[in-house]
């Protein structure tokens, strides 16, 4: 959280944060993704590392790690809302959507939380934020305000 802390509004930097949700302890199941979520409007950071240990991120922004082993820290790359759509989230118990347009979505998740992809998309006019379109998913984590 430290590294996204530049990239946050001010008043999510001064509050603190508490893990509601991590696939290790709650298991890999959508549905109670959305029970030990935050509340409705509340701001949430999910992040996900897929089986290559790639870490995408995503809080209404999307943010991704860019690799390059040979230097040492790696920057994070942000990608802000666009104002072209307002497709944040939509979701159901088989499959969780972020972003959108044009028929793709910046990142989405099914049912198992086992399998998600990226694609760029009008809503943040991101890159796609895995080394492959479509991954599987290692470890999940949804943090929101105290």
């Amino acid at each position: 959280l430290p590294q996204l802390g530049p990239h946050l509004p001010p008043r999510l930097t001064q509050q603190p944060w508490r893990l509601l949700f991590c696939t290790g302890r709650d298991g890999f199941s959508l549905r109670s993704l959305y029970r030990c979520g935050g509340q409705p409007g509340s701001p949430a950071l999910l992040l996900i590392r897929d089986t290559e240990g790639q870490p995408p991120a995503v809080l209404h922004r999307a943010v991704r790690r860019r690799q390059d082993p040979a230097r040492g820290p790696v920057p994070l790359q942000v990608f802000g809302w666009t104002g072209r759509n307002n497709f944040f989230t939509k979701g159901d118990v088989d499959l969780l959507m972020l972003g959108g347009g044009s028929g793709r979505f910046g990142l989405w998740l099914d049912g198992d939380l086992h399998r998600g992809g990226s694609h760029p998309c009008e809503t943040f006019d991101n890159e796609t934020l895995s080394p492959r379109e479509e991954f599987c998913v290692q470890d999940l984590e949804v943090w929101g305000l105290a």
